[in-house]
């Protein structure tokens, strides 16, 4: 078992800004929300946008607008997420399971999402067998963390976010972390409007990749891309990008307006 290791970690100094950063991951979180007319027109927006820099685009809709998505969006930069999942099929009425997704041509999911969490009490162990699922499936996975306000109040950031990505961590070999991508999202920040400073998100950002760094490998704490979500907007992304250990976002309410098009120009950097 992987060994959480806490001590420093609060007061870590940011990481040295990496010469070149991996791969930005730029994704949409469309929760329950979108109409046939409504996603249409956004999918014109996105399939009009001249994106020239490299960047992984993600768009992740309702299970049921999927099929929608894949035959509007044409622009290559673009791949379609799955929200959530099971691991098999079978006899569980209201759920979409792994071979459901990867036979409509999926290979992204988006696994452990706090609403997830609160909503329908899906406990660390529970993300942590379907991220394993997932990636034994050949998904692509953006595995979330985060902390609630009252756990940031009591000084527990570290301990809580640390404790969902190692146990996360138990389920993994040191190849399949080429297919897990870490987005870090405060819940106190998702959908409230209040956005992390730049200092709060590069601190945790940092302690979760040398985390990585010392528990698992220290060429994979280089590569994997550790996404920011929490209120992400058009005016904040440019300075959020600029902290060394934010290699993208993961968005949400914006991801439903044209703006999300200058999220994504923000993974330019300088």
């Amino acid at each position: 078992l992987y060994f959480i290791e806490l001590i420093g970690y609060c007061n870590s100094t940011p990481s040295n800004k990496m010469s070149t950063k991996p791969q930005p991951i730029v994704a949409a979180n469309w929760k329950c929300n979108g109409s046939v007319a409504s996603i249409t027109d956004l999918l014109t927006v996105f399939n009009d946008a001249k994106i020239n820099h490299d960047v992984q685009c993600v768009v992740a809709p309702t299970f049921v607008h999927i099929g929608l998505v894949q035959n509007l969006l044409k622009n290559p930069k673009f791949a379609v997420s799955a929200q959530n999942c099971i691991a098999k099929s079978g006899a569980f009425t209201g759920e979409v399971s792994l071979p459901v997704l990867k036979d409509l041509g999926l290979n992204w999911v988006i696994l452990g999402h706090s609403e997830r969490r609160q909503y329908y009490g899906e406990t660390n162990d529970v993300v942590a067998a379907k991220v394993q699922a997932s990636i034994a499936a050949g998904f692509t996975v953006i595995a979330c963390v985060g902390e609630t306000l009252k756990e940031r109040e009591d000084g527990r950031t570290a301990a809580v976010v640390l404790t969902q990505l190692g146990t996360i961590a138990q389920k993994l070999r040191p190849a399949d972390w080429e297919k897990v991508v870490i987005a870090y999202e405060p819940v106190w920040a998702i959908g409230t409007g209040k956005v992390a400073s730049t200092e709060q998100a590069q601190e945790v950002h940092h302690i979760l990749r040398q985390w990585i760094q010392n528990n698992v490998d220290t060429v994979v704490a280089q590569k994997v891309r550790i996404l920011y979500g929490g209120s992400v907007t058009a005016s904040n992304c440019n300075s959020l990008y600029q902290c060394p250990d934010i290699n993208g976002f993961l968005v949400g309410g914006a991801s439903l307006k044209p703006e999300f098009v200058k999220i994504i120009e923000s993974s330019k950097g300088l």
